[in-house]
């Protein structure tokens, strides 16, 4: 007892000292750059200063020959002239010596200068020492000296040079491409990959992943088989080798790949599909192989690959023809993988995509990836909980409820929702709040559909009459129509790019018949056919709404089969094998069908929009005037010219709480105008 107490004390202590040696301050090695770089220039500066002082042939001749100070003069390499005073006359030659460290020795040399040649230099002291006697003749002392250090260091300073510069240049671009290793460019085609295990984990649980039961459902198997694969292989079962997650932007895909990267308490591969690819030739089917060679070795575990459209794209499907696509390489390496490890490997591959349309066919076999798991826009229960999860960290209002919420968000996803309660906290905040009420929310629904007001922008009073009966236009038709979506607020305040806005409550449903397309197109026309009526003239503030009722003829055509003359016809390509393909998969005549029978289809709506404001005309004007004076109204206003619609839905037995839930018609998608033509 007593050893184990002393081996905890010693472990604590030493973890202790671990901990203030983690305090302790890094040093930068360019400290160490700097310190060293700053010594040696003061050490070139001492040592160059302390020697003989420069001077010149002129002022040797008149002045220390010509007073006999001179001693001996020394002539180095046949280029500098040393020269040596007498001891009796240093002193009268102090002011031009140096002081200090850098004063030239008493025993010399003195002073120097630079001769022209010896023959010349011989000359000139022969010369002036015609009259000075042969005792007192200066004596000339020749001598090569040779700076091993200087030669040295001039041959190898350069070549250091070059090599320092190779070796940062190499190991910035090592920072950006040598994943895996020790980082330098040899590594460029090892994996990038982030491993998270035992050290470094994950803390996502699935419970952090609110709604998509199904999609949790499958993934939680994967995670089972993971944890006691025994119970799915003693019967003959095959643990599945790859699960491909689908849906579109903002679902969860990658909150899943977490959730399961934190309960599965394996090793967790995790990187992008932009990862493998890169500049060099061969690199990403390198960093594949590298990638499953990693994980064999860790294996039980997960490999994550987000985003794997970026090399799974079909192939021969590639825009530039002819060309050696790396990125086919790298996809035939994985393909080599995937289907290449024991079943039994224990190495399992989780992959996310928002296109698997365009994923190649080899990839999608079972094999490889033997599920594929639809993560879809969460329904009307699954926002209430994605609701739940986003408000804990936000102070709320007690009037706000998420359900309530939930019904004024149909068709957001679950990032949309997250983006909604962070925008309502702001909104709050920059209203100097406490608490995030009712109406923050509603505001954050607002800017996010519709954009920012713009309650300065300049509008002329005729262009503000249009913009009102061309909302109140929409707005009376889909009131009046069975199968239009209910509105729920019209503005004429402009946001973002459009002059005015209509929020709608569209019904959420799974499939969709001709008579709801029908009337869902003709009050998008009643914008446009508003005008026309009160005005005789049309404007360029209906693009928005041609652009959507053009598409949607086009598709009840070709692609839903909705039209008598085309017959029961789809020429929707949903595998995108003939994405880049140059011919339409119908003839000339058929597809002059198809925009006669469209443009039939736009013009019938049209018609009839004309007719419905014709025949509620005054009801019309009166919304319109309203709208002029208010800006902005609601379905309270409707109500009172119109009446109650007569087609009002019947109370929601929700699944989960089993008791009637009211459809609360509140806020959608918005209606936008165009600024300019």
């Amino acid at each position: 007892m007593a050893e184990d107490k002393n081996n905890k004390e010693k472990e604590k202590s030493g973890f202790g000292n671990l901990r203030q040696m983690s305090k302790a301050p890094k040093i930068n090695p360019y400290w160490i750059y700097g310190v060293v770089i700053i010594a040696f220039l003061a050490i070139q500066w001492f040592t160059m200063g302390a020697g003989p002082v420069e001077t010149n042939w002129k002022d040797v001749k008149t002045t220390m020959l010509a007073n006999n100070d001179v001693k001996k003069i020394i002539v180095v390499n046949e280029k500098d002239a040393q020269i040596y005073l007498k001891e009796t006359s240093y002193e009268k030659y102090s002011s031009k010596l140096n002081n200090g460290f850098t004063a030239p020795a008493k025993t010399g040399p003195h002073f120097f200068f630079t001769i022209g040649s010896v023959d010349s230099f011989e000359k000139n002291l022969q010369e002036t020492q015609t009259s000075v006697s042969e005792e007192n003749k200066i004596s000339v002392e020749y001598k090569t000296v040779h700076n091993y250090l200087g030669e040295l260091l001039n041959w190898i300073l350069p070549f250091a040079i070059i090599i320092l510069l190779w070796w940062w240049i190499f190991k910035r671009m090592s920072k950006g491409s040598g994943g895996g290793g020790a980082g330098n460019i040899f590594n460029v085609g090892k994996s990038q990959a982030k491993v998270f295990d035992r050290d470094s984990r994950v803390s996502n649980t699935f419970k952090d992943v609110a709604g998509l039961a199904e999609a949790k459902q499958e993934v939680e198997e994967i995670v089972d088989f993971l944890k006691s694969p025994t119970k799915f292989t003693k019967l003959g079962g095959k643990i599945p080798k790859g699960a491909l997650l689908v849906g579109p932007p903002g679902t969860g895909k990658t909150l899943l790949a977490k959730a399961v990267a934190g309960e599965a308490n394996v090793p967790f591969f995790s990187m992008s599909g932009s990862d493998f690819v890169e500049m060099f030739v061969g690199v990403g089917a390198s960093r594949v192989r590298d990638l499953f060679k990693q994980a064999k070795e860790k294996s039980p575990c997960i490999v994550f690959i987000d985003e794997i459209d970026a090399i799974g794209r079909a192939r021969g499907k590639n825009p530039n023809m002819g060309s050696n696509d790396e990125r086919e390489n790298t996809l035939n390496q994985l393909l080599t993988e995937m289907d290449g490890f024991d079943t039994n490997s224990g190495v399992i591959i989780l992959a996310a995509t928002n296109r698997a349309d365009i994923l190649d066919r080899a990839l999608m076999r079972a094999g490889r990836f033997d599920r594929q798991i639809h993560v879809e826009l969460p329904d009307l229960n699954e926002r209430e909980e994605i609701f739940m999860v986003h408000l804990k960290p936000i102070k709320l209002s007690s009037e706000v409820e998420p359900a309530f919420l939930a019904k004024q968000t149909p068709g957001f996803s679950g990032a949309d929702i997250a983006n909604v309660c962070n925008e309502s906290a702001l909104i709050a905040a920059r209203k100097n709040k406490d608490i995030v009420e009712k109406q923050d929310f509603l505001d954050a629904v607002d800017r996010i559909i519709g954009g920012l007001e713009k309650k300065n922008k300049i509008i002329s009073v005729d262009e503000k009459r249009r913009i009102a009966y061309h909302e109140a236009g929409h707005a009376t038709i889909s009131w009046l129509l069975e199968h239009a979506h209910p509105l729920v607020k019209v503005t004429i305040v402009p946001r973002g790019k459009a002059l005015g806005a209509a929020w709608y409550l569209p019904e959420e449903r799974s499939i969709t018949t001709k008579d709801q397309l029908l009337d869902e197109m003709c009050s998008a026309l009643g914008g446009r056919a508003a005008e026309e009526i009160s005005f005789n003239s049309i404007s360029s503030g209906a693009q928005n709404d041609l652009e959507k009722v053009t598409k949607q003829s086009y598709a009840m055509v070709s692609i839903f089969g909705m039209s008598e003359k085309v017959g029961n016809l789809s020429f929707y390509d949903s595998s995108g094998q003939n994405e880049f393909g140059f011919t339409k998969p119908y003839s000339e005549k058929t597809a002059e069908l198809i925009d006669s029978e469209s443009k039939l289809l736009i013009e019938t709506q049209y018609i009839r929009a004309l007719e419905i404001l014709k025949n509620n005309k005054d009801g019309h004007h009166q919304l319109s005037e309203l709208l002029l004076d208010k800006e902005v109204i609601f379905s309270e206003d409707l109500e009172k010219v119109f009446g109650k619609r007569q087609w009002e839905k019947p109370l929601m037995v929700a699944e989960t709480k089993k008791e009637p839930v009211a459809e609360l018609p509140e806020i959608t998608e918005v209606d936008t105008e165009p600024l300019t033509a």
